[in-house]
């Protein structure tokens, strides 16, 4: 068995709950989950597999690539790629049991070809200028006599709840509905969820906030109801001491105060400890550790508590909420590498 020094325990009891949390939220709506960078890089197939076992049975990813990566499909769960049908996609998407998403007149047609009559999704495009037909294009006849499951699009600015984009997409989302025949309509993401139910139409797509992220921080409901999934741990390389007047790390941006004792972790900006989150610091047996001086690629240097030793595994603080630099919530939880072993509690 191959030992890694970093492992992510994560949390099912937690991960179900935020998952039943805001799927109160949608009201009727069924709520779904987007498990796209192998489920924000937690593990995709152990997140399906604990959210069919307490009812979600609508799944995203991006690409078929990761449709594959899922494996043997359950009939009674549905799967959606969002990016559609690419050109090099036509052998798998043909046999694949994922449901396509088509975003572009090509991908429409692309379809008509190859999926023999079968069900599809369809993404338009109401205001965030990404993915989808535009509205124009999927009024004009372009979708007759396709078996749409779902039409869907969606929302540029829902953690900006008073953004006046949101009403506007609503609207024309709701227009949509009118002229396009679908079995289900969807529009709000974790933080369309956040909106209110109106949102909510027949189906909702969560990401971030089944993760533990919190797509409006502020809010002091989203906060304490969202309960945070992964705690990062790596374990101790080294202990050294440092005598007072010597420096740490690169650029020698620290210097010893004092005489001390430091720990040096297994953990870097190579599996997505980036230097700008060093003020998160980490802890040990409910001690709080300062980084001190610059995170390496594979290496963190800590102060080091009477105690603490070689092989013991220390906690990096992964509170999404509470602020990350320049990185977004979405940005450190799917830049967790693949160093880490991924450990469900």
């Amino acid at each position: 068995m191959i030992h890694r020094p970093l492992r992510l325990l994560l949390d099912g009891e937690a991960l179900v709950s935020n998952w039943r949390w805001l799927r109160a939220r949608g009201g009727d709506a069924a709520c779904g989950a987007a498990v796209k960078a192998d489920g924000y890089s937690l593990g995709a197939r152990e997140v399906v597999r604990q959210l069919a076992a307490v009812g979600c049975r609508d799944f995203f990813v991006s690409t078929y690539a990761e449709a594959e990566a899922l494996g043997a499909w359950d009939e009674g769960l549905t799967l959606s790629v969002l990016h559609g049908p690419g050109p090099d996609d036509v052998m798998t998407a043909a046999a694949s049991p994922a449901r396509p998403v088509l975003n572009s007149p090509l991908q429409v047609a692309r379809w008509r070809e190859i999926g023999e009559g079968r069900p599809c999704d369809v993404m338009v495009d109401t205001g965030m200028n990404r993915l989808g037909l535009t509205v124009e294009e999927a009024c004009s006849g372009l979708l007759d006599g396709l078996v749409i499951e779902t039409l869907l699009s969606h929302l540029a600015c829902a953690d900006e709840p008073v953004h006046p984009l949101n009403a506007r997409q609503l609207a024309d989302f709701h227009a949509l509905r009118e002229v396009i025949p679908a079995r289900r309509y969807s529009l709000a993401n974790s933080a369309g969820i956040c909106l209110g139910s109106d949102y909510a139409f027949d189906l909702t797509r969560p990401g971030l906030a089944l993760y533990g992220g919190v797509p409006v921080p502020a809010d002091r409901e989203q906060r304490a109801a969202l309960r945070q999934v992964v705690c990062l741990e790596a374990r101790v390389v080294q202990l050294r001491d440092v005598a007072a007047g010597q420096s740490i790390g690169y650029c020698a941006d620290y210097v010893a105060p004092q005489d001390q004792t430091i720990a040096v972790v297994n953990l870097g900006y190579a599996d997505g400890w980036f230097r700008h989150l060093a003020p998160l610091g980490a802890h040990w047996n409910g001690i709080q550790l300062p980084v001190l001086g610059r995170i390496s690629m594979d290496l963190t240097a800590i102060a080091a508590p009477l105690g603490l030793a070689e092989g013991d595994w220390v906690a990096f603080d992964l509170d999404l909420p509470r602020g990350t630099g320049p990185l977004s919530q979405y940005e450190l939880l799917t830049s967790l590498g693949s160093r880490f072993d991924r450990i469900w509690r």
